[in-house]
């Protein structure tokens, strides 16, 4: 299991993490892997995953925080890929991204989403509340893990592994319920990536990796 700390009326907020070094272990990468169940289940064994506070998470790169980052997409009757994308305000977490466009959804996992669980359903939970938290999804989809993002070259990157999940969704609809969730909408792959300059970098990998045409 996890490490859990314990609860107080003025608690830190604790993030999960995973020594680097088992990362590393498995076969660094830098930029996007399909090969996600290479990592995930060793990733998410409870005799590597720990909470930190966040704060110290944030400046220690001997350790990755585990981040889920989902992306929706329609496709529509002509076959054109659409994916969900937005303005990140001021009012995000992650202040090192704020003002930049974006097509992930998602956020740290946090001990208040159950650390006693194990591995994938701690995850999993943590998963399911930040997409409570951020969106509303109204329209039947399914879903999968489609790789894994590291990026070693940036600040924020160095201390964060992302699990991407791909969202195929029936219809576009998908709505944000944070006000710091700016200029959303469904937008054609091929337009998103005429604006790469404009996007975080995760954003900038997943489109790079998973729509661009070869």
């Amino acid at each position: 299991m996890a490490t859990v700390p314990p609860v107080t009326d003025h608690m830190v907020e604790q993030v999960l993490v995973v020594p680097t070094a088992v990362f590393h272990r498995l076969g660094h990468f830098q930029g996007f892997s399909r090969d996600s169940a290479r990592y995930l289940d060793e990733l998410l064994s409870p005799r590597h995953t720990r909470f930190m506070v966040r704060a110290e998470a944030e400046r220690d790169p001997e350790f990755k925080q585990l981040i889920p980052y989902c992306v929706f997409r329609h496709t529509d009757d002509a076959g054109v890929p659409h994916l969900f994308q937005y303005t990140r305000g001021r009012g995000q977490g992650e202040a090192r991204l704020h003002s930049k466009r974006s097509i992930g959804v998602g956020g740290h996992i946090s001990s208040l989403d159950g650390g006693a669980a194990d591995g994938d359903d701690l995850y999993q939970a943590g998963l399911a509340r930040e997409l409570e938290e951020e969106v509303v999804i109204d329209a039947p989809f399914k879903m999968r893990c489609v790789g894994l993002i590291n990026d070693d070259e940036t600040e924020v990157g160095r201390v964060h592994l992302g699990v991407v999940h791909l969202y195929d969704l029936q219809r576009p609809a998908v709505a944000s319920r944070e006000t710091d969730i700016l200029e959303s909408g469904f937008r054609p792959a091929t337009k998103l990536l005429a604006t790469l300059d404009q996007f975080e970098t995760w954003s900038k990998i997943c489109l790079e990796a998973l729509f661009a045409r070869r």
